[in-house]
């Protein structure tokens, strides 16, 4: 990887740009490379690894177009993160994803941004995986009662059954974890770092525990032993041609799912120790890895268990599938595992998002509470307490998929005009300082803009009745930046480019 670092501009903490206490950030620099890496990793692996590859399945009906989507999602993960160094390394502050939009285009682009993430992205992405944490514990013995249609408080069922309003013992569940986790954030960075590493740490063991017992232990009626490794089918019948490629777009929602979130160590970047350095190369490390990971777990899958087998795994969990056939407790186990990916996972993303609201907050555009730091601890309190009532508002608003895709969309659109952001600044301040510079330029980041466009398409053709509204959300944001602008009494915020 042509990774290109400028001595001079690496030395983070030297310069007043890289430090928050110089540029009147206040923040604690107290992330090392190793912390900002476990960040990228913990908040990517949390439940979609586990559980998606059956809707992938179901979508594709074949297993080499299973691990197609795989790797193609892997493929567009690194090409982005490594595109993300150079804007990461250009702006080391706090804000990350917001200050690049806000800088390449407008204050208006950065809010709409920072708007979906607080509405959708980052609250929706911890409603989710708070779910999914409640629906592994479902499966622990002694915790049956916990599940999402085992209702505390039943409204009624809309849409033929697809929108339910009602409290769930899993809605309780996600809620208790949410509040948990950021009231352990709430209290120093030291607390929620040690969180995120230690479970980053275990989670990393276990998968590469389920690639490991996939790869060496696997079964002669398993998907890679027998049948078509070709075929690709859905219910309606054999794909081929479009129809293949937009199954493939749809299918791929679960897997970018899965891979999302390694981009939330740029919103901790005021935090981070030589962040011109230590940013860039975390999202190398972090999203290379995981994603290697990733495709490594979804081939043990495809090694121990038949093809159908995979398609019909009980509430979509393909983990706990497979491991059960190894062992009689495989189950359980995986159970256990998803818990604490979900755990750390939930960490990272309720420790990083209130970092961008926080931005947001000193250039006008958020709450201004949110945009203080806690006297003790130098972290964005208020804002990680308004993060934690939306998120818990979703999570009793609606199911894990309908969630999920909300979440992928909006983040598509924002990741494809982040990168295209890249061109943007090359001409408009070509000589402002590039520690890092994007690999493969210009041919790698055109090729991502142009396969998530691809898909953005898909989406918008094949599931409108997610994809729309999340659209919808979006183009909102401007009579909403309006009002934050006080209809023209405050002014714009100040570009660093200035």
């Amino acid at each position: 990887m042509a990774e290109r670092y400028d001595s001079g501009e690496a030395s983070g903490e030297a310069s007043g740009e890289a430090s928050g206490e110089a540029t009147g950030e206040g923040f604690h620099r107290g992330l090392g490379l190793l912390d900002a890496t476990n960040l990228v990793a913990g908040a990517m692996i949390g439940s979609g690894i586990f559980i998606v590859s059956q809707d992938i399945a179901a979508h594709l009906g074949g297993p080499g177009w299973v691990l197609v989507a795989w790797l193609v999602t892997a493929l567009m993960t690194v090409v982005v993160a490594l595109s993300y160094g150079e804007l990461a390394a250009m702006f080391p502050q706090a804000g990350g994803q917001y200050v690049y939009l806000r800088e390449a285009y407008s204050p208006l682009w950065g809010f709409l941004y920072g708007w979906t993430l607080f509405m959708v992205i980052q609250s929706g992405s911890i409603a989710a995986v708070g779910m999914a944490f409640a629906k592994y514990l479902g499966g622990v013995p002694g915790f049956g009662w916990v599940g999402s249609r085992t209702w505390l408080w039943h409204g009624a069922d809309l849409g033929g059954g697809h929108v339910q309003i009602g409290v769930s013992t899993a809605n309780l569940v996600a809620v208790v974890v949410i509040v948990a986790l950021t009231w352990a954030n709430a209290l120093t960075l030291e607390a929620g770092r040690w969180v995120q590493n230690v479970f980053t740490a275990a989670k990393l063991v276990s998968l590469v525990g389920v690639a490991a017992v996939g790869l060496l232990l696997g079964r002669s009626d398993a998907a890679l032993s027998t049948g078509d490794f070709w075929a690709a089918r859905d219910a309606s019948g054999p794909l081929a041609g479009g129809a293949l490629l937009a199954a493939l777009g749809v299918a791929m929602v679960g897997s970018m799912f899965a891979a999302d979130a390694w981009n939330n160590v740029t919103f901790v970047a005021g935090e981070v120790k030589n962040p011109r350095r230590n940013v860039p190369l975390s999202l190398v490390l972090g999203a290379g890895g995981v994603t290697l990971l990733y495709l490594l777990v979804n081939v043990a899958y495809l090694n121990l268990l038949p093809f159908q087998a995979l398609v019909d795994a009980p509430e979509q969990r393909v983990a706990a599938a497979a491991m059960s056939r190894v062992v009689p407790w495989g189950g359980l186990a995986i159970s256990a595992v998803v818990m604490v990916s979900t755990f750390g996972c939930l960490n990272g993303m309720i420790l990083s998002g209130p970092r961008l609201y926080w931005a947001m907050a000193r250039d006008g555009l958020f709450f201004e509470a949110a945009g203080r730091l806690s006297q003790k601890g130098r972290v964005p309190a208020t804002a990680l307490w308004v993060q934690a009532a939306w998120s818990c508002v979703l999570t009793l608003s609606g199911t894990y998929n309908d969630l999920l895709d909300y979440v992928i969309f909006a983040a598509l659109l924002f990741y494809v005009m982040t990168v295209i952001g890249i061109y943007v600044l090359r001409r408009r301040a070509p000589d402002l300082a590039r520690p890092y510079r994007a690999w493969g330029y210009p041919v790698a980041p055109a090729a991502y803009v142009i396969a998530a466009s691809t898909m953005m398409a898909v989406l918008l053709i094949h599931k409108p009745l997610y994809t729309w509204p999340g659209l919808g959300i979006v183009a909102l944001g401007a009579p909403v930046y309006l009002i934050w602008r006080g209809v023209g009494r405050k002014p714009a915020p100040a570009s660093a480019l200035d």
